[in-house]
């Protein structure tokens, strides 16, 4: 059975807010640390091949650090993941402007996301395995979105060594909602991740401009440096002479992922082949955005003291396309009064 073992004080917010850590562990040594400010992974031990566990997330070892400068180490993203270009969008023929905080466009959610708020925490009881539900209310005008948005995130760590983040939200006026998290992986704790091989379950990808957003065409990984339809090394084409790596600085894209809409299913799938340590992301969303820790560059020092470098964590962010509220050939985000937005993602991890 997996069980809660202790909720413990993290520090306080520059607003007053104390925030606390709870620890969830299961019966195989898994353990994941979550903070309700920004509902944070600040840490996830994983075994390898030797059962020598390692923590496997990039992040800092006191709240003090994600107050101060974080590149969204391991929060939960909202009110829209990914870009929106201009920072612009419109609606039923209005038009909402967002906070341009990666000019031009607005990024995850815009100066004060969901990954900068304190969420209210719960502890539940699932029918035996406890679950951390976390809620968040986003006020109607919040960073521009029309609507009050009721969010909440239920976490529970199985005996399958799965997180599983279930998300939900409900809206008062029509909106747009695109919620993820967002863990910098690095399976051998240290080290660039260009070795670790990754597969992933698409065979289309959404091409980008110089600002990161999408063309509005789905193009074919076939013959491209974006084809890890067969397990394939970080490393082994991201400094290949491509557009899209220039555009995007490495792998910083939307994958397509082929499955039915809204069933959950395998996004990706990495191995280290050092330590044998392995992660599968499954989720229930239509895409994921690959990214290889290109902006990662030195001037970040985390947990333990570690400098981290170029590359030195991935990131596996199930979501809806970028700028999908100007593109509407891309499936839809809007979130009406009386439905209810639901996404599940499940970060497992193994040994191979």
């Amino acid at each position: 059975m997996s069980a809660l073992l202790s909720s413990q004080p993290f520090g306080r917010t520059s607003q007053g807010e104390d925030v606390k850590l709870y620890t969830l562990r299961n019966s195989r040594g898994v353990e994941v640390r979550l903070s309700n400010y920004g509902g944070i992974i600040v840490s996830f031990l994983a075994p390898d091949r030797e059962g020598h566990l390692e923590d496997i997330v990039l992040g800092y070892d006191q709240l003090d650090g994600y107050l101060r400068k974080t590149p969204f180490f391991g929060c939960l993203v909202g009110r829209y993941a990914n870009r929106i270009a201009g920072a612009r969008f419109t609606l039923d023929g209005q038009e909402y402007r967002l906070a341009e905080n990666n000019p031009p466009n607005t990024l995850h959610g815009g100066v004060r996301g969901f990954d900068k708020v304190t969420w209210e925490p719960t502890v539940l009881d699932g029918t035996g395995t406890p679950i951390l539900r976390l809620r968040y209310l986003s006020r109607d005008g919040e960073e521009g979105y029309p609507g009050n948005l009721a969010v909440t995130a239920d976490h529970t760590l199985t005996e399958e060594n799965g997180l599983r983040i279930e998300l939900s939200a409900t809206t008062d006026r029509p909106t747009v909602v695109n919620l993820t998290q967002h863990s910098y992986f690095n399976l051998a704790g240290a080290g660039d991740v260009l070795g670790h091989v990754l597969q992933i379950f698409g065979s289309r990808f959404t091409p980008i401009n110089r600002h990161f957003i999408p063309l509005g065409e789905l193009r074919a990984v076939a013959g491209t440096p974006f084809d890890f339809r067969t397990p394939t090394a970080i490393g082994a084409r991201i400094h290949a002479d491509d557009e899209q790596l220039r555009h995007g600085l490495g792998y910083d894209h939307n994958w397509v992922i082929d499955k039915p809409a809204g069933e959950l299913a395998r996004h990706a799938r990495v191995v280290e082949p050092r330590t044998g340590r392995t992660l599968e992301l499954l989720s229930s969303s239509p895409g994921m955005q690959f990214y290889a820790g290109n902006f990662l560059d030195g001037t970040i020092t985390g947990k333990g003291g570690r400098v981290y470098l170029h590359r030195h964590g991935f990131c596996l962010e199930p979501q809806h396309f970028p700028d999908s509220p100007n593109q509407p050939q891309f499936p839809s985000v809007v979130l009406r009064p009386g439905e209810t937005y639901r996404h599940t993602l499940v970060y497992r991890v193994g040994v191979a």
